[in-house]
């Protein structure tokens, strides 16, 4: 079979995309800064792309400690005078320079796009349909994976249709809440309190509230809201949350799963919050392989291939469950962009399972440059 599709260069070209217009901008900046830290220079040329909050994409500067993410500093892309354009066009593989008053010109071609974004605008589909549109190779899921895996409604239709197990839970639409709020709260009386209400389509843990108390629920509903006008309200669960990372096969092979971790919360935490996730990081403690039987580690990671293969995911995903207190795994939710810093939960089981950062990120670029362009 023949391609029009030029062959790479013995040292490919990779734009790590970050930063975006999503509430997440920042912790997308912290993502970048620890892949460009820790990709293998010898092996790839590399070009930090920024997308400013505004939306204008910039060439940013390969300097990693700018984009850390800090107690005392919140990194962010600021928009400039020159922006920068990806292909246009099947087949086209120019980097492209724009200032104003200038003729567009080419800066490089580029080979895979390695997009470290989070939440809307980045992680649910959009700019993958930019990638498809114009044949780019890209790093994750695709347009239909993408916006599956950020919409937690929609992602659990698609569980549920595939029999994989599911905690209670309600939907409350923007409609339904401007039309009778109050029959929209009626909908959520035969869950189990504490309730946790969340944002339909944001990560991060932003936007999400611990409700114990029913009289507590419509302000915790506004305050999802402010994160996306569709609200999820989840049952909550009694039991430890269980996470595994799951990892794309080569060629035909399955979806390859790692050591199973845990998330325990301390320091007086209702649940894994931003903070905890980010800036705190003394009230964590992250564990794997978890300390769990044998037999409910196979079942997550069971659980975690088959929710990887129901949404149709490619590159990389973290899968988390629930191990109930009556023995029972049920999947919470799939993350197709999870956190990708050195310490986040991601990369951590998988360097448990013998698989480093660096070797990761390589693995990943790899199955990138793997992939078939215009044939969807």
């Amino acid at each position: 079979m023949t391609t029009d599709q030029p062959t790479p260069p013995s040292r490919p070209r990779v734009a790590i995309v970050f930063g975006g217009r999503s509430s997440e901008h920042a912790v997308s900046c912290a993502t970048a800064a620890g892949v460009l830290r820790a990709i293998d220079r010898d092996r790839y040329d590399i070009v930090p792309i920024g997308i400013a909050r505004t939306g204008e994409w910039v060439l940013v500067a390969d300097e990693p400690h700018r984009l850390e993410l800090t107690a005392g500093h919140t990194p962010a892309v600021e928009a400039g005078k020159e922006q920068v354009m990806l292909p246009l066009g099947a087949g086209d593989h120019a980097l492209r320079v724009i200032e104003p008053g200038e003729v567009p010109h080419e800066l490089c071609d580029i080979d895979v796009v390695f997009p470290l974004l989070h939440g809307p605008f980045g992680e649910d589909g959009t700019i993958q349909g930019y990638f498809e549109l114009t044949d780019v190779r890209y790093v994750g899921s695709g347009v239909f994976a993408s916006a599956a895996g950020m919409d937690k409604h929609y992602m659990k239709v698609l569980f549920a249709g595939h029999a994989l197990p599911i905690g209670p839970y309600a939907v409350i639409t923007d409609r339904a809440w401007r039309a009778d709020r109050a029959a929209a709260m009626d909908a959520c009386n035969s869950l189990r309190y504490p309730v946790f209400v969340k944002p339909a389509r944001a990560g991060s843990s932003m936007g999400i509230s611990r409700v114990a108390d029913p009289s507590d629920l419509e302000a915790a509903i506004e305050v999802a809201r402010e994160h996306d006008p569709k609200v999820l309200v989840e049952s909550g669960i009694v039991g430890r949350e269980i996470e595994c990372a799951v990892l794309q096969g080569h060629g035909t092979d399955g979806p390859r799963t790692s050591e199973v971790g845990e998330i325990a919360v301390r320091g007086g935490r209702a649940f894994y919050d931003f903070e905890a996730k980010y800036l705190a990081e003394a009230d964590v403690a992250l564990t794997c392989p978890a300390d769990v039987p044998q037999t409910v580690a196979d079942e997550v990671r069971r659980v975690a291939g088959a929710a990887f293969e129901a949404l149709g995911c490619e590159g990389l995903a973290r899968v988390d469950c629930f191990w109930t207190q009556d023995g029972r795994v049920l999947v919470n939710e799939i993350n197709t962009m999870p956190g990708f810093t050195p310490h986040s939960m991601y990369p951590r089981m998988w360097a448990a399972s013998g698989l480093g950062y660096a070797e990761l990120i390589d693995e990943l670029i790899s199955l990138a440059l793997e992939r078939r362009t215009g044939l969807r």
